[in-house]
């Protein structure tokens, strides 16, 4: 049995394009490569940015957290500028020198005159202990006149003792010539003449001792009139110390001012040695400034100042520079130069000051910042594209925004100044966002 399927006529036969159709051989295309080209720029990146990471440092640092300068030349002005108060440059407080009621004769701000009496304190013990030593003294006194009449009479005494002496010894000599001549004329025994001759011994005896009486008798008496002279005298000056202590119970201006704080009231009780008040000296006014410590060892007593106030300059000096070291900073007294101040000047009113110290031109500097208390001063971070490499240097002097730098650095450079601290001295550390 014939299963073909029946043929068809010419007619009816459908041509397809099978017989157009041709096979061709596969060509490579650039898609394939696309793949391993990207995935090998990738790794190159991520080679780049370990090699970069690592050469720059084991940490990476914000930029935004640093402060950083370039080092540049020019002329480095060591300058200190300060806002200081203004302070009496004579001020003293008043103060009691005994206990007792206080009498107030004026209050604060009332201008006084040197000699002016401002207060009185009542001290009934000073005044009398004044009225007992003036007592002992007229005792003393009395003494040692006394005592000049005793040194008067045995003056007297001897004197006369002396004169009696010499009358007996010129006595003796007239009876020793009469005695003389009469033996030598035969008319007197040898014994009247012997007689005679020891009755003149014996007066030269009674004039010797006289004359040393005389001598011993004026220097005893002399040395107790000295004796009570020196109590009376020393007691003299016990009652001119209580008679001071007496006149200081009224406390007085020391010079032309006016009075500054007052501190007690009218009618209390103060105690010895207890604060009354304090008078200002209106006539002269320094300021007091505060120095930081690293600028207080260039700081010299007569260095120039310019002191400004309302705008208008006053030349000014250095008058004293406190010794101590308080909070990092040392204060100094400026005083006015040739007497010229400001006028209506008032007690901690604000001034302010500059102190030029040196001027070095043409040196090498740079901004001043943290790192020059970091290590010394003898290091510094370089920065160089997006690392910092810490970099030994020297530096010299300084003022308030930069410091000198001796070596190590060169201009153009560009350092941290702030911010170094937190790299904890590495070598080498990586800047981002810089």
């Amino acid at each position: 049995m014939n299963t073909s399927p029946p043929r068809l006529s010419s007619r009816n036969q459908i041509r397809d394009t099978a017989a157009q159709d041709q096979r061709v051989a596969p060509q490579p295309t650039r898609r394939r490569f696309i793949v391993p080209i990207l995935a090998a720029a990738v790794a190159l990146g991520l080679i780049g940015w370990v090699a970069s990471s690592w050469l720059g440092g084991a940490q990476s640092y914000d930029a935004s957290r640093l402060r950083i300068a370039e080092v540049s030349r020019g002329d480095l002005v060591r300058d200190l500028s300060a806002e200081g108060r203004v302070i009496a440059a004579n001020s003293p407080t008043l103060y009691a020198i005994a206990a007792g009621v206080v009498h107030l004769s004026v209050v604060a701000g009332d201008k006084v005159s040197k000699g002016q009496p401002l207060a009185s304190i009542d001290s009934p013990e000073l005044r009398s202990k004044l009225v007992q030593e003036e007592s002992t003294l007229a005792s003393f006194e009395a003494a040692a006149s006394r005592a000049q009449l005793d040194a008067q009479i045995a003056r007297a005494n001897a004197q006369r003792a002396l004169d009696q002496a010499g009358v007996d010894r010129t006595t003796a000599q007239r009876d020793l010539e009469r005695y003389q001549r009469a033996f030598d004329g035969g008319a007197v025994p040898k014994n009247d003449l012997n007689r005679a001759q020891d009755m003149m011994k014996k007066a030269d005896i009674g004039l010797t001792a006289a004359q040393r009486d005389f001598k011993l008798q004026s220097a005893g008496a002399g040395l107790d009139a000295k004796n009570k002279q020196l109590q009376a005298q020393r007691q003299r000056a016990v009652v001119e110390e209580a008679q001071r202590q007496v006149d200081a119970l009224t406390l007085r201006a020391p010079f032309d001012g006016q009075v500054g704080q007052v501190h007690i009231s009218q009618g209390t009780n103060v105690i010895t040695n207890g604060p009354v008040l304090s008078v200002v000296d209106l006539s002269k006014f320094e300021v007091e400034i505060k120095v930081p410590e690293s600028f207080a060892r260039d700081l010299g007593i007569g260095m120039p100042a310019q002191i400004t106030s309302n705008n208008l300059g006053y030349a000014g000096e250095i008058a004293a520079v406190s010794p101590e070291v308080v909070n990092g900073e040392v204060t100094a007294r400026v005083r006015f130069a040739n007497g010229k101040q400001p006028p209506g000047l008032r007690q901690n009113q604000r001034l302010t000051v500059r102190i030029v110290m040196d001027t070095r031109k043409n040196v090498l500097m740079v901004e001043r910042g943290p790192f020059v208390d970091q290590d010394g001063g003898r290091v510094a971070y370089v920065v160089h594209g997006s690392s910092a490499q810490r970099q030994p240097i020297r530096t010299g002097a300084s003022s308030l925004s930069n410091v000198e730098i001796l070596s190590g650095l060169k201009p153009g450079d560009r350092i941290v100044v702030s911010g170094a601290d937190q790299f904890n001295n590495a070598e080498r550390v990586r800047i981002s966002g810089n």
